[in-house]
């Protein structure tokens, strides 16, 4: 039932991900048609296509992006057994907990004081627009956790995504 639960919420957060990614799309499109055939530059298309851009890296990141699809630097794990590589993962894991832990207080100071400003064509008030940091934050921090969990649980060792299945 959780799998199922979490399965339909990775849907969710796909959708509006390619939401995001249409928004850019036709905000794009408008800017060329306005610009060249209208003759009528205009800026809101920008600064939408910017909001959404930074909207849809920090979304997919925080919860389209699967951990086994991330890309990591492991060639230092062929030098190690399953007992190793669980080491090694847990100290890198517990360094970003710690590093966006310590960060997630004046990041959140920062985005609650921006609340004064607005953006210059769509009026959005840049604490709305920044809050996605902090979701992303705390995603960053939930996964570093679930990561560390993973490592240590017993059983067999997940399979890597790269190798074809038997």
């Amino acid at each position: 039932m959780l799998r199922t639960l979490l399965a339909r919420l990775h849907r969710v957060a796909e959708v509006i991900a390619s939401g995001l990614l249409a928004v850019i799309f036709v905000a794009f499109i408008i800017q060329i048609a306005l610009r060249y055939v209208f003759n009528w530059p205009v800026g809101w298309t920008a600064e939408l296509s910017l909001v959404a851009w930074l909207w849809l890296v920090l979304w997919g990141a925080a919860f389209v992006l699967k951990d086994e699809e991330e890309i990591r630097i492991d060639f230092v794990q062929a030098f190690f057994g399953p007992r190793g590589n669980a080491v090694i993962g847990t100290v890198g894991a517990l360094g970003l907990i710690v590093l966006f832990g310590m960060a997630l207080p004046a990041s959140y100071d920062y985005v609650a004081f921006m609340k004064v400003e607005k953006s210059s064509y769509l009026n959005i008030r840049f604490d709305w627009l920044y809050s996605i940091y902090i979701v992303f934050s705390l995603a960053v921090i939930a996964r570093q956790l679930r990561a560390i969990v993973r490592l240590w649980r017993p059983g067999p060792p997940a399979r890597d995504p790269s190798t074809p299945a038997p």
